[in-house]
């Protein structure tokens, strides 16, 4: 399943589609209860939703949600027991995607489902009344480590926290159930971009929150910061990368500073370090989480490798969005309990290693 702290419902593939894995069947299922659309749990338990539920023809409970990469999944809320070790959970709302699901993405196909891990009421977390969970993303195939509970193991840095950002007035742009922090500058080497710590702060409005979305795969910065960290770096990696020159070339809508690097070439060269600081703690991004190879991208004996940072504006988003790539091989603690994220540079294959998984 898709691990993603940036939406709320969990769902499954409940019919056999010929180009997706399907593993839940509701009708061998005990304990599956389907929730019909006049029930309390329909008509007040969805509100923190993006999209309002509506009644199918069946009087049953129907969602549709549409995510920031422009696939979307629709289907029925229903109720569901989930046993995560030895403890079996009180029956949990979760969505029976049964009728298509859109996606641009290849690795979408190769999935079962997903896991929604926000604040909002139906997350999984909140169901199942886990106050903490942890996750180690892998940098070979987004594979990794999810463990919901406590995690103090010897073989773990200390973790640097930083809080988590509440908003007690309700605000139209700022989501109140996402993973809010506070980003406070961006640094590239040593250098510390100068812009004012007002372009960080969410206005009025609520617009310009700083989300951690592990369900996103890049990090996405709002225009005047992304502009200061693509002019900074191009300066700074100058004479070590070759910049593409082709002025409309853009990956995913949103990233316009790409390089040509040789195709037989094993490693990255030394790039500057990106280090995105928060109040309290600072992530360091560095080598591959800085760049990315465009699958099929290719200009003579050479790959294209696009800088894993994108312009929010470009997508219509106002907000800053920390995303998984940058997240890769940091062990990422959500702390609910205290209200905090803490996080630290870990190998994500030697966790997986050290607690018996194959990852």
């Amino acid at each position: 399943m898709v691990l993603d702290t940036g939406s709320e419902l969990s769902w499954l593939h409940c019919k056999k589609e010929p180009n997706f894995n399907s593993i839940f069947n509701p009708i061998a299922s005990k304990t599956y209860n389907e929730i019909p659309c006049s029930s309390q749990t329909c008509v007040t338990r969805t509100r923190d939703l993006p999209l309002p539920v509506s009644c199918d023809p069946a009087k049953l409970c129907h969602f549709i949600i549409s995510y920031a990469d422009a696939s979307s999944v629709e289907g029925n809320l229903a109720f569901e027991t989930f046993q995560v070790g030895s403890m079996t959970g009180p029956a949990t709302v979760f969505g029976c995607m049964d009728s298509g699901f859109s996606s641009n993405s290849e690795e979408d196909a190769k999935t079962t489902g997903l896991m929604g891990m926000n604040r909002g009421s139906l997350s999984f977390v909140n169901q199942m009344g886990f106050r903490k969970f942890s996750y180690c993303i892998s940098d070979r195939d987004s594979s990794g480590v999810l463990l919901l509970g406590e995690a103090s193991f010897s073989w773990l840095k200390p973790l640097n926290y930083t809080p988590l950002l509440e908003m007690s007035a309700p605000l139209p742009y700022f989501d109140r159930v996402a993973y809010s922090v506070q980003l406070e500058g961006i640094k590239v080497s040593d250098k510390i971009l100068s812009l004012p710590k007002s372009v960080f702060v969410p206005d009025h409005t609520g617009a310009g929150q700083t989300t951690v979305d592990s369900g996103t795969q890049f990090t996405f910065l709002l225009g005047p910061v992304y502009s200061a960290l693509k002019k900074e770096f191009l300066l700074q990696s100058k004479g070590v990368l070759r910049v593409l020159n082709e002025p409309h070339y853009e990956f995913q809508g949103a990233m316009d500073l790409c390089y040509l690097i040789e195709s037989t070439r094993a490693t990255l060269p030394n790039l500057p370090v990106v280090n995105l600081m928060f109040q309290g703690a600072e992530m360091s991004v560095s080598g591959q989480r800085l760049l990315y190879r465009v699958p099929g991208e290719v200009r003579g004996k050479d790959s294209v490798w696009c800088f894993t940072f994108g312009n929010s504006d470009l997508l219509g988003i106002e907000s800053f969005v920390i995303g998984h790539h940058q997240q890769q091989n940091v062990w990422m603690e959500y702390d609910l309990e205290n209200s905090r994220i803490g996080f630290a540079e870990v190998r994500c294959d030697l966790a997986g290693q050290r607690l018996g998984l194959n990852v």
